[in-house]
């Protein structure tokens, strides 16, 4: 598992390989990730957006935005934790993930972004 903390805030990631969701012979790769946001601030937050880039083996590179995670916006209170879980497709059997989320300090209203920790996605039939 992964971990970076930026003012403040820890994000830890995990990935997981989905085999049932994959067909390797069409160059379908699904992954899953589980995502622990850990406020270690004496205030509150709240998500307000996310920003991921997704690297494909071959070269291409989307750009994913948008409000929240998962159709929310939570609220993160201090030494609270808000965990999700979601995935991502690729064409290519290994890739990597890395973004940024917006928070908000509830305090002060302060605008602040929040790294997401770089994460490898990889076939298991990669590492034979």
């Amino acid at each position: 598992m992964q971990s970076l903390t930026t003012y403040g805030i820890t994000v830890f990631v995990q990935t997981f390989y989905q085999s049932e969701y994959s067909n390797p012979f069409q160059s379908e790769y699904m992954f899953a990730y589980k995502i622990i946001i850990q406020n270690n601030n004496n205030f509150a937050v709240k998500l307000l957006r996310r920003n991921w880039q997704i690297f494909q083996a071959d070269g291409i590179v989307r750009n994913v935005q948008g409000e929240g995670v998962i159709g929310l916006q939570p609220t993160i209170i201090p030494t609270a934790k808000h965990q999700y879980l979601s995935g991502c497709n690729l064409k290519t059997d290994i890739g990597k993930m890395q973004g940024i989320y917006q928070m908000q300090n509830l305090n002060s209203n302060q605008l602040f972004n929040v790294q997401i920790p770089p994460f490898i996605l990889i076939a298991p039939s990669k590492l034979n």
